[in-house]
């Protein structure tokens, strides 16, 4: 909606999970390459853990975009509140095996044979599970007897587990040590730190050919980390309504006293992040890195026909020279020259 009042591309701050947008911080680095290297071995489990709107889905969706080349069926299960008879059939179903397959013992059958084809045409088997913390015991059980089909010692289903804080909590109980025992790789992503809220925003922005329109005074970046706690997907929401804010209101900057009005609204709403709305939190001053971007105010020029008219009016009055006053100093200003001041009072 605000795209084309700021001349971007495309939307910077979707809520939906888009890996070609991913910021490679850190955490992401390191879950990233915990990831790969357990692609590599080619066995197990593989589990990334981290709080709702970490990056997990991104991660996953970027790993999978690397693997283009490869030689590899993926299946991604999402709706995981399921039995474990269930659970098997979405395995089954998203791998190919036909719908009209219902009972246990063909769908075991069906999918050990299509692996063991896929092993010989040299093609391996990845299965993503997503919301992995809401699979019951037996379900997950269920999936560590599907990784019990090999050939020649060689497991030909592979699992990556993607789940909030709690999957870890589910495979270290007790039931589940076999689970634990097979799991590759383990990584936790972890939210941004402020200099990374900061990168991140900058990051999307630039994606989308951000040419400082808005500008974004300093102060900004440190009140959005604050309200979203350094959580991607909540950045996105804060950053997403600041623009469109910007875009009602015809603004073309960013300070702290927009996003203190969004942070209210987001509050009212129960969407910002739980921490306590304080006045004090905006009473900083705003500092702009560049000038402030304001619309053209460039005269209008009169249409081609107009100007020929007035031409020969000219003529046909004589050579007289036209008696013009010189140009004010304001009209001297070029307009693209000015700009407002990169300081504002503090709210």
């Amino acid at each position: 909606m605000y795209e084309r009042h700021f001349n971007f591309t495309a939307e910077p701050f979707r809520l939906s999970p888009d890996h070609h947008f991913r910021y490679e911080h850190a955490a992401y680095a390191k879950a990233r390459a915990y990831m790969t290297y357990a692609y590599m071995r080619a066995e197990g489990f593989a589990m990334i853990t981290g709080r709702p709107g970490t990056g997990k889905t991104t991660l996953i969706g970027d790993l999978i975009d690397g693997l283009a080349d490869e030689s590899v069926t993926t299946a991604n299960l999402v709706c995981t509140q399921l039995e474990a008879n269930d659970l098997l059939k979405m395995v089954a179903y998203s791998f190919g095996i036909s719908t009209s397959v219902v009972e246990k013992g063909e769908l075991l059958q069906g999918l050990t044979e299509l692996l063991h084809r896929w092993n010989r045409e040299q093609r391996r088997a990845l299965l993503i599970v997503d919301e992995a913390q809401d699979l019951s015991l037996t379900a997950m059980e269920e999936l560590r007897l599907l990784t019990n089909i090999q050939s020649k010692g060689q497991p030909l289903l592979q699992v990556f587990l993607l789940g909030q804080p709690e999957l870890r909590e589910l495979v270290l109980r007790p039931e589940m040590e076999q689970v634990h025992q097979r799991i590759v790789a383990a990584s936790h992503l972890t939210a941004l730190q402020a200099d990374e809220t900061e990168a991140y925003i900058r990051h999307r922005l630039e994606q989308v050919g951000w040419q400082n329109d808005p500008a974004i005074s300093r102060s900004v970046y440190p009140l959005i980390h604050k309200f979203s706690e350094g959580v991607p997907r909540r950045i996105n929401l804060i950053c997403s309504r600041l623009l469109l804010h910007c875009l009602v209101e015809q603004k073309h900057a960013l300070g702290s006293a927009e996003v203190k009005e969004v942070i209210r609204e987001l509050q009212s709403e129960h969407l910002a992040a739980g921490r306590q709305f304080n006045d004090s939190d905006f009473a900083v001053e705003d500092e702009f890195d560049e000038p402030v971007p304001i619309p053209d105010s460039s005269p209008v020029t009169a249409p081609a026909s107009a100007q020929h008219e007035s031409g020969m009016a000219s003529e046909l009055e004589g050579a007289q020279p036209a008696l013009t006053s010189p140009p004010s100093e304001e009209a001297a200003v070029a307009p693209e020259l000015l700009v407002v001041p990169l300081k504002k009072k503090p709210v």
